[in-house]
Order: structure tokens, then C-alpha cells, then sequence
């Protein structure tokens, strides 16, 4: 019995997963026979983390039942940035999930399908590779359901599955690509789906000011005949400070930063009750009043759940590159890192279904700046995508 090849190693941070294959203009058939006649590219792909998130390694999700390949990040790649998914052909994934604002959208609401507006914000698509449950309610369980969903949904890509279906059927490129990633027959919604949440998966933040300083804290503890003897002793571990003090000289983490992030993990501001983990995001939802008092809110997790304590609940986004992805909140209602922090200061709205987790925080105006400028280190670079090469 033949023993299955061992995954290669990829390391997200390198970009070389989303880069397309290469060449110029529309992607021929010929060009993907070719690319998939490669072994190589249907090999099965351990994704390596990029320093900050690598503490997320071992809780990789969703791999288990959709493994990464070349191919299907690639076809993945395709889908996402293809305007054909649509009912008419104007609106892709990327159109509220841009690389160039952050993988998000900087409107407070999406835009779909005849400029119809939703009633929430668009939500980032990066780092999901350590996210299950997907949208602000975490109505849909997985991410590949997640990618599907706004094909149906009236007011974005305002299509049907069976349309879509229908659509890229016609489309020699991805009937090629389908049938020898999936199997013959293989173009449904589910590996649309698949394939999606596969490329959606290798977008992740680089490392950020935050994550070299606190990748050096340890180093700063030695005094310079520690260093000398790491150098003679550990020069791999020397090699790796000597890039560390590089890079964070490159992209320094102020001095307002550094008191921002004490505030943010302090138990008097505890900003980190729900900003945790790698991705600094809990993964969970909670009623932070945003919209209260409205005569209708935003009811949010408990449509999913029907349970009374989620009303008005939504999912905790990361911090990480949230710089990058204003305006804020489920309802698009804070323009600025600022506000978000006033929110926060005031206790939030009051309503009967209030975290516990909020309260009223006496904050100076130098503290205040102080999160903000804690909130701007905590972000990285994305590694380039190539955005066109879609199937002719």
C-alpha cells in the first residue's frame, strides 16, 4: 500500500500561494492543463503562521476536512476576485473585501448588487485561517459556508447557487479546474465553497511592531556578555534577535504604544477580556450596546441562537490590522480607532442585555491616544495577490 506523501511546509507570509500562475491576461486552457498536470500543485499544504499569529499553529482550522493545495488556492483565487459569480456580473467577493482596504470595505455598510446596501458592515476576510463559526452572528459554521452565502443573498451578489453553477459551467477554465481538483463533475457550490475558503485561508497579517517587540522582550533581559555568549553558543537564536531589533527599527513600536499595550492587557482597562489569543480575538460574541437605543436594534447572535443573553451580541473582530479597516463596529457607526475607544470609556450603551464585560473605564486623553497608538502597531503587511488571471 502506498503511504501518502507528508504535507509540504508553506509559509503564509511569503505570499507565494496567491502570486496566480504565471503569465499575462486571461488564464487559457492550455496554461491550466498544463499547471495541473503538475503533482506538485495537488500535494497537501501545511500552512506556516507568520510571526505573532505562530502562536495559533497548533489551532489551525478547518484543514481537516478541506486541506489545502496549489490548485485549489489558486481556483480559490479565481472565485474571489470573479465578478461572474454575480447576478450581473458587477460585484466579486473582493468588492467588500478589497486588498486595498485591509480585506474589508471602508463604507459603513456592504454594497451589493445595484448599490443595495446591507444593514452591516463588511467584516474582514484575513486570518480566518483561526476562525470557525463566520459573519457577525456566526450564523454560518464554517468558512466555506460562509463563501457561499453571499451569492444567494439578495441584497450582494443577488444570484442563486444553481445560476452560479450555471454560469461558470460555461467557463472551460473552471470546468477543468473543478473536475481535477474535486473529481469529474466536480464544479458544485459546495467546492465553490472549498475552494474559496482555501485561498481565503493563506490571507494572513505579517508581523507587526507588537509582535517584534514582545518577540524581544526576553532578549532584553540579557546584558551584552549574555549576547556575546548567545552568539558564539545559539547563533540561530542570535541571527533571529539581530532581525528582530531590525525589523522593529524599521517599524518602531513607540513609546505611546508600549504604555497602550499595558493598558490594553491591564485588569483596569482589560481590553484583552476579548481581544485574546494569536489573532486577538476571542472568537465570541458580546453586547457592547453598539445601536442602543434604537427602536429596532440590531438583534445580531440571537437570531442565530434564539437564545434571550445573545440579544444584541456580535463577534469579536482581531485587533490585528485593524488600523486598516475603519469604519468600526457591526453597524459601520464609529469612523475611527478613537471613538471605538471612547465607546469603550463610557461604558458602552446601556440595554438589558450589556456584557458584563463592559463598564465605565476613567481614561486620560493621553491614555486614550495611548490604546490608539497600541491598536496601530498591531499592524502588518499583506503579501501581495495577484488579482486578475481569471479563466477566459
Amino acid at each position: 500500500m502506498a503511504v501518502a506523501a507528508e504535507p509540504a511546509k508553506v509559509h503564509l507570509a511569503t505570499g507565494e500561494l496567491l502570486q496566480g500562475i504565471p503569465g499575462k491576461g486571461s488564464v487559457t486552457v492550455a496554461e491550466l492543463k498544463k499547471w495541473l498536470a503538475d503533482p506538485a500543485n495537488h500535494q497537501v499544504l501545511l500552512p506556516i503562521l507568520p510571526l505573532g499569529l505562530d502562536a495559533g499553529q497548533q489551532s489551525l482550522v478547518g484543514l481537516d476536512k478541506n486541506p489545502l493545495t496549489r490548485a485549489k488556492v489558486e481556483l480559490g483565487r479565481q472565485l474571489y476576485f470573479d465578478t461572474r459569480l454575480s447576478s450581473d456580473n458587477t460585484v466579486s467577493c473582493a468588492s467588500c473585501h478589497h486588498p486595498d482596504e485591509g480585506y474589508a470595505r471602508q463604507t459603513r455598510f456592504g454594497v451589493g448588487v445595484n448599490g443595495q446596501e446591507g444593514g452591516r458592515n463588511s467584516p474582514t476576510s484575513y486570518n480566518r485561517i483561526l476562525s470557525g463559526a463566520q459573519f457577525w452572528d456566526g450564523r454560518a459554521a464554517s468558512l466555506e459556508e460562509q463563501a457561499i452565502g453571499p451569492i444567494a443573498n439578495p441584497i450582494e451578489m443577488a444570484n442563486t447557487h444553481d445560476a452560479c453553477i450555471t454560469t461558470l459551467k460555461k467557463i472551460p477554465g473552471y470546468v477543468v479546474q473543478f473536475d481535477a481538483i474535486f473529481g469529474k463533475n466536480g464544479l458544485t457550490i459546495e467546492n465553490v465553497g472549498k475552494a474559496i475558503a482555501s485561498f481565503e485561508r493563506c490571507l494572513v497579517t505579517g508581523p507587526s511592531p507588537y509582535d517584534y517587540a514582545l518577540r524581544l522582550e526576553p532578549f532584553a533581559k540579557l546584558s551584552e556578555d549574555d549576547l556575546l555568549d548567545l552568539k558564539e553558543d545559539a547563533p540561530e537564536t542570535y541571527a533571529l534577535y539581530e532581525s528582530l531589533k531590525k525589523a522593529l527599527e524599521e517599524t518602531p513600536f513607540t513609546e505611546s504604544a508600549a504604555r497602550g499595550k499595558e493598558l490594553f492587557f491591564s485588569e483596569r482597562v482589560n481590553c484583552a477580556a476579548c481581544h485574546v489569543g494569536p489573532n486577538l480575538s476571542d472568537e465570541k460574541y458580546h453586547n457592547l450596546g453598539v445601536g442602543f437605543p434604537a427602536d429596532k436594534p440590531d438583534l445580531g447572535r440571537y437570531e442565530v441562537t434564539k437564545n434571550e443573553k445573545d440579544k444584541g451580541a456580535f463577534k469579536t473582530p482581531t485587533i490585528r490590522n485593524v488600523a486598516l479597516t475603519s469604519p468600526y463596529m457591526h453597524d459601520g457607526s464609529q469612523q475611527t480607532l478613537m471613538e471605538v475607544v471612547e465607546h469603550y470609556a463610557k461604558g458602552g450603551n446601556p440595554n438589558p442585555w450589556l456584557s458584563d464585560k463592559i463598564r465605565k473605564i476613567d481614561l486620560t486623553a493621553q491614555e486614550k491616544q495611548d490604546l490608539v497608538a497600541y491598536m496601530e502597531a498591531c499592524t502588518g503587511t499583506f503579501a501581495p495577490v495577484e488579482r486578475g488571471r481569471l479563466p477566459e
